[in-house]
């Protein structure tokens, strides 16, 4: 398989991509009673991306869905647990097809920490496109210089998405009055 880097232009076939899965998803764990939500770049209108459609399942606890998660290699996941290290409470799984990724799977605990810095940080690309065209110049520099390094390149976006994170919630409709410095190091 050929682990290329390559962002493209918004996909609007996306969104319908995550709903087709996200009801296989709900039917493999429907004894958990997933919440399943579209994250990523792929969940942001407008926004360039890796085309790999990113879901995020809470489930009530992780020791439950580990008696589960051959569930989802039977519609063709990848267990990736050596990223556990990194996030040990997140369970990551992959989906290849024709020996390219066209889905990855993040299973945490509903309501959890993992779950709200991954809603947060979509919903506030969705809320201010400034932001949102900020992080699709980074991306693009990062997959021009690290093409087949895919953990250089998700290293190089944690600044800005630490820096997004710490930005106040802001209230629906209201422009963003102040905005992080970000230096673009790619």
């Amino acid at each position: 398989m050929t682990d290329q880097i390559i962002v493209t232009p918004y996909d609007p076939a996306w969104p319908a991509r995550f709903r087709v899965e996200s009801q296989l998803i709900h039917i493999a764990l429907a004894d958990l009673a997933p919440a399943i939500e579209h994250i990523g770049s792929t969940s942001v209108p407008g926004l360039a991306a890796k085309p790999v459609i990113d879901m995020l399942v809470g489930v009530r606890s992780l020791t439950e869905f580990e008696r589960h998660y051959e569930r989802l290699c039977i519609y063709g996941y990848e267990y990736i647990p050596e990223y556990e290290r990194v996030l040990p409470d997140r369970r990551f799984f992959k989906r290849v097809v024709r020996g390219v990724r066209t889905h990855h799977v993040h299973v945490v605990e509903v309501n959890g920490l993992y779950w709200k810095r991954y809603l947060k940080f979509r919903d506030s690309l969705r809320a201010d496109s400034w932001l949102a065209a900020r992080y699709a110049e980074l991306k693009r520099r990062l997959a021009a210089r690290f093409r087949f390094e895919r953990d250089a390149y998700t290293n190089g976006k944690t600044g800005f998405v630490e820096a997004v994170l710490a930005m106040p919630r802001r209230e629906s409709g209201r422009r963003a009055e102040l905005r992080p410095h970000f230096a673009f190091a790619a």
